[in-house]
């Protein structure tokens, strides 16, 4: 016999990126009583990552929860970058609504569509949250107008239509039922959850069925599987079947070693749980995303969305360049393959193959998703190269080539619309839409293969002297659109293995941009800057000024070197072209030809070329 448990509600915070989900978690945890009141408790306490909290986005979902009048509220931050789509997908599974936040001056973006489709499709219940209504510019009234088309334009019932609308600021502490009351704190939304999201349901007599739609992991207790009890009981040491609806061969016996539920921050052991309860299992090694733990007399899996394919790879490899090893804790094949196939216990839209004993293919979401990974590794004392990021290629029936395509949304300054919209048809964009704001600012939407995106953030911001918003979806498989020219500039070389000099560079600097300054180690095809001119260029960075007996006039005057470019990694990323590699240290980030002798990179051009 179903049960409502009236004592529990599970909800899902979802938005586009940095429209404030994790800073009213923050909110909604202090509010709530988690943190004593002499507690210090950093911002935004749900980004535990180091790269979470330097960018301001979440990558990982994560559970809390929090209580109030007697109801505990499961809640789960959700990320809003289309890279981590994937954990978005998975976690609408626990929950019964979603509370959708929406920045009161930016309204609905691309993200907030790909994340309240996900949920509409679910039938889950909706509280829209108007976010930062203390922003200058702030427009509540008109964002609450284009939320409700957004809601028609993806088909929602008319029962989600009537969507309770709350006005917030997260980081101000209050939410409001109308924007004319005054501001006091989230009572407002601790209400609006109790009354609008739906109790959980179940049988509590039934056969066990809880769906695993998360896995964390530990190094001292390895994998952990996170999901809502849908029917029966879970208690310690019950032995119970674990299945897969999308995989039938998947029968396997195993036994609750330890199971905890989700407290504040804490995850806190217990020895039963029930219907409708967010619950974490421990002990049972082969437990992964979309499995079922079932009953043993009578095993129902549940059907579980497969996750999205991913679109871009990229080839990871040994270092071997003539600085190896110098600077990284972990070098060898075996460090590699080791942490990347540990990756993919908790990242389920990561995609790792072994191609040779020193590379691996790592295929992911977008070019953001490899290179938080990427930057995770480095930190963790990895070193290693990784090559150019490359679309992944898929053919119909009929052997056409088929390649992944974006829809791309744009807020430009009117002065720089033209240069974006001719760069992005370079990159065979096709412009979709246009619309001229009040506030001097231009969207644009357009649709472009996922490859023309590759090295365009970075150009992008130039261009747009850092004042562009770019945000970016996967749209579908589209014909091969053609060949895209992606640098026009060659490569400015290291000639000989040394140590930068003055002289050196000042010489170098009049053949295009440096990345490095004086006093760097440099070596044979070693990429020490970017190109005047298409071809790449071989330039002599150690080289000394010969000594004489005479004296010129200008002999004593200063050699002034312009500013070295230093790259980060994205841009990196973005620079490297197919014939070169990223080398990735602890402490350096170098660029080189895959192929360090001259002659022999001669040679391989003359042969593609015939």
């Amino acid at each position: 016999m179903n049960i409502v448990r009236e004592d529990i509600r599970n909800v899902a915070i979802i938005a586009h990126v940095d429209h404030g989900k994790t800073t009213l978690v923050d909110q909604l945890l202090r509010q709530s009583g988690t943190f004593r009141a002499n507690q210090e408790v950093q911002e935004r306490v749900m980004d535990s990552g180091d790269i979470e909290r330097e960018r301001g986005i979440t990558i990982l979902s994560k559970n809390t929860a929090v209580h109030y009048n007697g109801v505990k509220i499961n809640i789960i931050d959700t990320p809003g970058h289309a890279d981590f789509g994937g954990e978005v997908e998975r976690v609408l599974k626990m929950v019964n609504g979603v509370i959708l936040l929406v920045d009161a001056f930016e309204g609905p973006m691309p993200q907030t569509r790909f994340v309240l489709q996900k949920a509409l499709d679910l039938d889950l219940k909706v509280i829209v949250c108007i976010n930062k209504i203390d922003r200058p510019n702030a427009r509540p009234k008109e964002v609450v107008d284009e939320v409700l088309e957004l809601l028609m334009d993806l088909g929602a019932s008319d029962e989600q239509l009537d969507a309770p609308f709350l006005y917030a600021t997260a980081r101000g502490g209050y939410a409001l039922n109308e924007l004319e009351d005054e501001p006091k704190d989230m009572t407002p939304l601790f209400e609006a959850i109790l009354k609008y999201i739906p109790c959980p349901e179940g049988d509590p007599e039934a056969g066990i069925q809880m769906l695993v739609s998360t896995i964390d992991y530990n190094e001292y207790v390895g994998r952990i599987g996170i999901g809502k009890i849908d029917n029966g009981k879970l208690a310690l040491n019950q032995e119970v079947l674990l299945m897969n609806h999308h995989d039938p061969d998947k029968r396997e016996r195993v036994k609750i070693s330890k199971m905890y539920v989700f407290d504040g921050l804490k995850r806190i052991e217990v020895k039963e749980a029930s219907v409708g309860e967010i619950v974490a299992i421990s002990g049972i090694p082969d437990i992964h995303i979309g499995d079922t733990l079932c009953d043993l007399v009578d095993p129902k899996p549940i059907p579980f969305q497969k996750i999205s394919d991913p679109t871009i790879s990229m080839n990871f490899l040994v270092n071997d360049s003539p600085l190896a090893g110098q600077e990284g804790t972990y070098v060898t094949s075996r460090h590699l393959r080791d942490r990347l196939f540990r990756e993919l216990n908790t990242d389920v839209s990561l995609r790792v193959e072994e191609t040779s004993p020193d590379c691996f293919k790592v295929s992911g979401r977008g070019e953001l998703h490899l290179s938080v990974l990427i930057e995770s590794m480095r930190r963790e004392g990895y070193e290693f190269a990784v090559s150019k990021a490359e679309v992944i290629y898929k053919t119909d029936e009929r052997g056409k080539k088929l390649e992944p395509q974006e829809l791309a949304y744009i807020d430009v300054p009117d002065e720089y619309s033209g240069a974006v919209i001719q760069n992005l048809s370079e990159r065979k964009g096709e412009l979709q839409g246009m619309s001229v704001g009040e506030n001097g600012v231009t969207r644009l939407e357009f649709v472009i293969p996922s490859r023309g995106l590759i090295g365009f953030r970075g150009r992008f911001m130039t261009m747009t002297k850092g004042t562009g918003i770019l945000n970016t979806i996967f749209d579908e498989y589209v014909p091969y659109k053609g060949d895209i020219t992606f640098r026009k500039n060659g490569s400015l070389i290291a000639f000989e293995a040394g140590e930068s000099v003055t002289y050196g560079l000042f010489a170098a600097q009049q053949r295009g941009t440096l990345f490095i300054g004086p006093g760097e180690r440099v070596y044979a095809g070693m990429v020490i800057g970017e190109s005047g001119k298409p071809e790449d260029i071989e330039v002599n960075v150690c080289k000394t000024k010969h000594l004489t007996n005479t004296r010129s006039s200008s002999a004593d005057e200063a050699l002034t070197l312009t500013p070295p470019r230093v790259l980060s990694l994205e841009d990196a990323m973005e620079f490297i072209d197919s014939d070169e590699l990223l080398e990735v240290t602890p402490k350096s980030l170098r660029i080189r030809k895959r192929q360090l002798d001259s002659r022999l990179r001669k040679r391989e051009m003359i042969s593609r070329k015939s």
